[in-house]
């Protein structure tokens, strides 16, 4: 038994019946989720957390994991991380790149992409951010198990985006204009 209605009966769109929030327990971020969706812990031992709307469907998804990173990133380092990523998009089979966005927040670093690729004989969809702020990587990521799934969540995901929230400290610590040392 799963929390959500069978393909057949469900509503044309979802419908949100309660929102909460999730705050990340380090404190690195935050986003608000419908109130019933299934939350996990990620796998391979990663930080962060998965959200599922529907629980026997584990490819559908809004994830955010975070890696702390050996170096600072600052706002210069747009091209080396943008060449990185799409690295990391070619190893996906039949990887097709629909929409690309890429700003920079001060010293925070933000590469969006909107990707279909083939998993397990299943065309998927995924909008992914990678967010390098100071010394960590951040990674916000909505996938459907179809493309169709996709569309169906996408209301629902989009506000998980539209909410996500990094705390204002690391934002100060990404500001140039703030002098990170004191002066004797």
């Amino acid at each position: 038994m799963t929390n959500q209605a069978s393909k057949s009966d469900r509503p044309e769109r979802p419908r949100f019946t309660g929102t909460t929030v999730f705050n990340d327990p380090k404190g690195r971020f935050e986003f608000r989720y419908p109130w019933d969706w299934i939350e996990s812990d990620l796998e391979d031992d990663r930080e962060g957390v998965i959200m599922r709307p529907v629980e026997d469907d584990e490819s559908t998804y809004f994830a955010v994991w975070v890696n702390e990173l050996e170096v600072e990133v600052v706002a210069d380092d747009l091209p080396d991380l943008r060449e990185g990523f799409e690295a990391g998009l070619r190893q996906l089979t039949d990887c097709q790149v629909e929409n690309v966005d890429d700003k920079n927040y001060n010293n925070i670093v933000k590469v969006e992409r909107l990707i279909t690729f083939t998993e397990d004989g299943e065309t998927r969809k995924r909008r992914v951010w990678a967010l390098y702020a100071d010394r960590w990587q951040i990674l916000v990521a909505f996938q459907g198990s179809t493309v169709e799934e996709y569309h169906y969540w996408l209301p629902m995901a989009n506000y998980c985006f539209s909410t996500f929230k990094l705390p204002e400290a690391l934002w100060y610590a990404t500001d140039p204009s703030i002098q990170k040392t004191p002066t004797a």
